[in-house]
């Protein structure tokens, strides 16, 4: 049975940008879970593909609905492949924690109240500068799962991965993106995930080439 309609579990607005992008030419009818008053699940799993897993059960068991679900961070050498399945919530996760500040400039609204994603995006940012300090191996990569389920109890979930080579740097640099993508270098393209415009970075990166693999699939089993 052809899928017509999906729900995407994720409550990330930057994936959720992306996913819908993607996805658009299947002609598929894309749902955000929250439309549809699913909330986030929760995600205690130690590795991504059991956390997509548990986010795409919760969406289509609440849902009714096939649902696709993302698992994504940033795996970086030094730190032993962390921040890792902790990528959203490293600023409060990591071993060496401390309160990050952020400031009222640039990502800010009224009154310098920082947008929520914005602000947890900079705490992770500085959370991870920090943690670097002084190492000089910066090599790092992205990882995404994508699981997509036909009904919650799928005995034969749908599953692409990729991965997304480059390297951290403590300056930031650019404005698109979301995330680590400001410090995420590019050493064969001389800049940073952030520098990218969207259709270029959906076109190289980890999530893009996930959904390309996962969407060859749907293909194949002739669900598209």
């Amino acid at each position: 049975m052809k899928l017509r309609r999906v729900v995407l579990a994720s409550g990330n607005t930057g994936k959720l940008r992306e996913l819908v992008a993607l996805l658009s030419p299947l002609g598929l009818q894309v749902e955000p879970q929250a439309a549809l008053g699913v909330a986030d699940a929760d995600e205690p799993f130690d590795t991504f593909l059991e956390n997509a897993l548990a986010k795409a059960r919760h969406a289509c068991r609440l849902s009714g609905l096939p649902a696709l679900a993302d698992d994504s961070g940033l795996c970086v050498d030094a730190l032993g492949g962390r921040p890792g399945v902790l990528s959203a919530r490293w600023a409060s996760r990591s071993p060496g924690a401390h309160r990050v500040r952020t400031g009222t400039g640039a990502g800010t609204r009224n009154h310098g109240v920082v947008a929520p994603a914005l602000a947890a995006d900079a705490a992770n940012n500085a959370q991870l500068v920090a943690d670097l300090a002084g190492c000089t191996g910066r090599a790092a990569h992205y990882y995404c799962v994508l699981v997509l389920l036909r009904a919650a109890d799928d005995p034969q979930p749908l599953v692409a991965d990729a991965s997304w080579h480059g390297e951290v740097i403590d300056a930031p640099r650019g404005g698109g993106g979301f995330g680590y993508d400001p410090h995420f270098l590019l050493p064969e393209l001389g800049c940073t995930a952030a520098e990218l415009d969207a259709q270029r970075k959906r076109l190289i990166g980890h999530r893009g080439q996930a959904l390309r693999a996962l969407v060859e699939r749907l293909r194949r089993e002739r669900l598209v």
